[in-house]
């Protein structure tokens, strides 16, 4: 797609703040590079039931939606949306592991239809239509991601922790509040926006992805391994701005607003659609 850029944005942090009110400048931002004719779209580690809704809110046209930090890809349908694309894997090793180094910790798992099996509520998920279950019946169908909250465990910890269990089968990200949050092996946003990519058809070097996580390091890599733009907001870890290839401001000042500001004006965008 000559001249249009595919475009890849993080939800948390990115296009919204803390309190899900959405970062200033960022609706407006977006609206001009979508009506540009660039592709815009969701990279989230979200599930689809936690990201429809800013789709729509922001008026996004694109076909394809990647959330569960990449294990699931969504496209558009006539009636609506399909599951594209689903990676999962066996949890039985995984939760085992986990189970026997953090006993008392909560437990989710999303299946590749996207229902949630959990063993406590977890705040800040979306369970609805969920079913909570023993920890056994978890590892009863292949998922394609697993959540561990654990209160009074922090980011450091979680770290050691994955060190220790050797969790080298699969993916893992750190979330902000402090979950861990695992992916089948080899996949993250980056490995479904390539696919979404060839897909298309879009250049290699017209990538752009924005994002603040350590579950974002893995698409900003891709996106600077094909010539394209990784770009970190100003509040990210230092790790995750050293991934990127510019950091941009906070989310609290229109970080993502300023960056998406940079791509060609309309006039100078061709998109053959």
């Amino acid at each position: 797609m000559s001249g249009a850029w595919m475009v890849g944005l993080d939800v948390d942090g990115t296009i919204i703040l803390q309190d899900e009110t959405m970062s200033p400048g960022v609706p407006e931002a977006i609206a001009r590079v979508r009506d540009a004719g660039h592709f815009v779209t969701i990279a989230t580690g979200r599930s689809w039931m936690a990201t429809q809704q800013y789709v729509e809110q922001l008026g996004l046209i694109a076909d394809y939606v990647i959330c569960s930090n990449g294990a699931v890809t969504m496209r558009r349908v006539v009636d609506g949306w399909e599951r594209w694309n689903v990676e999962t894997f066996d949890p039985t090793p995984v939760l085992k592991l986990l189970r026997d180094r953090l006993p008392d910790a909560n437990y989710m798992v999303e299946l590749a239809s996207g229902k949630r099996l959990f063993t406590e509520q977890l705040d800040d998920w979306t369970l609805d239509g969920g079913r909570q279950v023993g920890f056994d019946e978890l590892a009863a169908l292949p998922v394609s991601r697993i959540v561990v909250v654990s209160p009074g465990h922090d980011e450091d910890d979680f770290h050691r922790l994955v060190a220790d269990a050797g969790l080298n089968e699969v993916s893992y990200a750190i979330g902000w509040t402090a979950w861990l949050d695992i992916a089948p092996q080899g996949v993250d946003k980056g490995t479904a926006l390539e696919q979404v990519r060839a897909e298309l058809g879009f250049d290699k070097e017209r990538v752009l992805v924005a994002g603040d996580g350590r579950n974002d390091i893995g698409m900003f890599g891709w996106a600077r391994s094909l010539g394209g733009r990784a770009v970190a907001m100003g509040q990210a870890p230092a790790e995750v701005k050293d991934s990127a290839s510019e950091v941009t401001a906070d989310v609290m000042d229109g970080g993502l607003a300023k960056a998406l500001d940079t791509l060609p004006a309309p006039a100078q965008v061709s998109t053959g659609q």
